[in-house]
């Protein structure tokens, strides 16, 4: 197999699971959706309200207002990550969210994402 092959077999795979996971999962007002986006470099967390199609609190590795260690791991980041967003989420209102793994495995830095909002009092 080539390189190209194996990499959009594995692009279909998550996209798969992923279309099955937002089948499930739907923010409302009361329970708005925390999705997750991971790329090589950063990963990227919305928390969405669905009804209406917008989003209510974002933060990212790359935000403006975050200020990145970057001799600190990847997962290390995640977490922090995971505190500023509850952090933000807490003022703005909102304590309970359901988590939207978007595909990717509930492992290292998405796994480390959730246990920083989770310690950072968000509920899920």
């Amino acid at each position: 197999m080539n390189k190209k092959s194996i990499t959009y077999k594995r692009y279909a795979a998550r996209a798969k699971r992923k279309r099955s996971i937002r089948g499930k999962i739907f923010g409302t007002p009361e329970l708005p959706r925390l999705a997750v986006f991971r790329s090589l470099k950063n990963i990227s967390a919305q928390i969405i309200d669905d009804t209406t199609g917008t989003t209510l609190v974002s933060f990212s590795t790359i935000s403006k207002n975050m200020k990145i260690d970057r001799s600190k791991k990847k997962t290390e980041q995640s977490f922090e990550v995971g505190q500023k967003l509850a952090k933000i989420a807490i003022e703005k209102g909102i304590k309970k969210v359901c988590f939207d793994r978007a595909g990717y495995l509930f492992h290292g830095r998405v796994k480390a994402l959730a246990a920083g909002a989770r310690k950072a009092g968000l509920e899920f």
